[in-house]
């Protein structure tokens, strides 16, 4: 089929706020010429705190949401969201839901990339409360190495996300609260040689992250690790990739004030977007 005459059918990108902006960011960097629906669940953000039963509904809606809208392929762009309702959406909706359709998250590419990069195989993960107590990413670690990941300690960053999102990002407080939790975790590991900033927020407090953190230890930032390997995965599913469109595109759309996800929302992608709001799905 022509792919000009085709219907629309963007790669939708999902998160409970703003911090899938940033892996959307490198999306639309690393793969210009596709169409993307953002989906931000700003009204009921954060997800970190809420219950696995909670981010898993909530999670859900999205997804349906993004399919109706025409989407074949979603990115869970939320570490809580991935940790918390991939894997039930993968196994127990999408076969009635729509088989011929894909969920995919962040986790799994951040932890195969740290298999390739730690040297001693000490790793610290930085994340929300909702992140850190689900052990995903020891679970996804230990499951994924292939026993290069011998040590993962985990450090949950209440105060990062409203920092960010209040623009507080250079103030006194940003710089104690990372001071805060960045020796915390170093002390509960002197060998660690990676850390993941397991929220898409954190990739914003990057200078004062790198203050405190020694020259020999590598930080992963999300979003060009999703990017590169959502690129990998398209290479080896043509059958995806055709159903996806060509418009060079970006739509964004918030449960919350569309003027206020706009102000926010230029923060993390360093320009002006235009956003609509949604209505769930009845």
């Amino acid at each position: 089929m022509n792919r000009l005459k085709m219907k629309y059918a963007p790669i939708g990108v999902f998160d409970s706020g703003y911090g899938g902006l940033t892996v959307l960011k490198e999306l639309v960097r690393v793969l210009p010429g596709y169409d993307f629906l953002y989906l931000g669940d700003n009204a009921r953000s954060p997800y970190g705190t809420r219950s696995f039963d909670v981010v898993y509904k909530y999670t859900l809606q999205a997804v349906e949401y993004l399919f109706a809208r025409g989407c074949p392929l979603v990115i869970l762009a939320c570490n809580t969201a991935s940790a918390k309702a991939l894997r039930n959406i993968q196994m127990l909706d999408l076969p009635d839901l729509a088989p011929e359709n894909r969920v995919l998250g962040v986790i799994r590419p951040s932890v195969e990339k740290v298999a390739e990069i730690t040297r001693n195989g000490h790793v610290g993960v930085l994340g929300t409360l909702g992140t850190v107590a689900s052990g995903s990413y020891p679970v996804e670690l230990e499951k994924w190495s292939d026993g290069r990941v011998v040590s993962t300690v985990q450090e949950a960053c209440p105060m990062w996300v409203p920092i960010v999102e209040n623009n507080e990002i250079n103030s006194e407080g940003a710089d104690f609260f990372v001071r805060k939790n960045i020796q915390n975790i170093l002390e509960k590991d002197r060998k660690i040689d990676t850390l993941i900033l397991g929220c898409t927020h954190y990739p914003l407090l990057e200078d004062s992250i790198r203050k405190y953190v020694p020259d020999n230890v590598k930080i992963l930032k999300q979003g060009h690790i999703v990017a590169e390997k959502l690129m990998d995965y398209l290479h080896r599913h043509p059958e995806m990739e055709q159903r996806l469109t060509k418009g060079e595109s970006v739509r964004f759309y918030t449960s919350e004030s569309a003027k206020t996800f706009e102000s926010k929302a230029s923060l993390f992608m360093e320009q002006h977007v235009q956003a609509e709001n949604f209505a769930w799905l009845e």
